[in-house]
């Protein structure tokens, strides 16, 4: 049986998971007291469904508290537990119950929604730290289902989900970060004119970058210290290592180095690629030809 657990701060996207998991077969239950967490799973089983995710959040009040106990129950009976917590910065949460107009769970009265934000920020700290983290700030919605699709196929026979995400500086450092790499330094394929609209994936950005001792250097020492400090983290009963690598732009030094370093650790974790700033690009991409004018249109 496959469980998959949803939490995370209010207006991080967590129904759009939810919807993704639905259509994907999955039976969708939200808003759920941890408490009643057992009881829930042994009926489904009962009942014959092997794929359940569920969404445990600050909605369901104080009982959020009994979540990491409950966890622990469900590890000893459960063969395959997810969790992913979402989340994102709080001007990109003001900015969503902005624009839907929507009220914050926690938010009325005299508390703000800034303060709102920080107080549930607060109350589920230490519930991230359990769960898979995916920041949402930047993501496109389409982004974020990839993105859980990619998650809950992941072969976690090996125990430990190691995540290489490459991300661009001038957008901010992700969120769900465990390990943060600067390859700014590195000479960067941006201010060749033929390399500019490529990315780290395409083999002349490749070639360009594999010709430089800096690069191998670097690309060198970032591996040697992912593979002598991953034991500690499967000792310290971790599921998931997300380790970022930024440049300026998150095009193509650090799309390049996720893509190497990922290659390198496959035999020894299950491993996820995730490239930030290439999903935002093409995100607005894709919202530029929906706004434009028809008469600019090519046929």
């Amino acid at each position: 049986m496959q469980i998959v657990l949803i939490s995370g701060l209010s207006g991080s996207g967590k129904s759009i998971a939810l919807n993704v998991l639905e259509d994907a077969g999955y039976y969708v239950v939200d808003n759920l007291p941890a408490a009643l967490l057992p009881q829930l799973v042994t009926h489904l089983r009962g009942a014959g469904w092997m794929r359940v995710a569920v969404a445990v959040d600050m909605r369901s009040g104080a009982s959020i508290a009994a979540l990491p106990s409950q966890l622990e129950v469900l590890r000893e009976t459960v063969s395959d537990l997810r969790f992913i917590f979402l989340e994102a910065r709080d001007e990109a949460l003001i900015a969503r119950f902005s624009e839907t107009r929507r009220r914050h769970p926690l938010a009325g009265g005299e508390v703000t929604v800034e303060e709102a934000i920080q107080r549930e920020r607060d109350a589920l700290a230490s519930i991230a730290e359990l769960a898979h983290r995916i920041d949402t700030s930047d993501l496109h919605p389409n982004t974020l289902r990839a993105w859980v699709k990619d998650f809950v196929h992941v072969d976690e026979s090996e125990g430990l989900t190691l995540m290489f995400e490459s991300f661009g500086f001038k957008y901010g450092i992700p969120l769900d970060a465990d390990l943060v790499f600067d390859v700014r330094c590195l000479p960067n394929p941006y201010y060749d004119p033929r390399l500019r609209p490529l990315t780290g994936c395409d083999e002349p950005v490749k070639e360009f970058l594999r010709k430089i001792p800096e690069v191998g250097r670097m690309a060198e020492d970032i591996r040697r210290f992912i593979a002598n400090w991953l034991p500690s983290y499967v000792r310290d009963n971790r599921s998931y290592l997300t380790v970022a690598i930024g440049c300026t732009g998150g095009q193509h030094r650090s799309v390049y180095l996720v893509e190497w370093l990922a290659e390198r650790f496959r035999d020894q974790a299950s491993v996820i690629v995730r490239h930030r700033s290439s999903a935002r690009r093409a995100a607005d991409r894709g919202a530029a030809q929906v706004h434009a004018p028809v008469e600019d249109k090519q046929p």
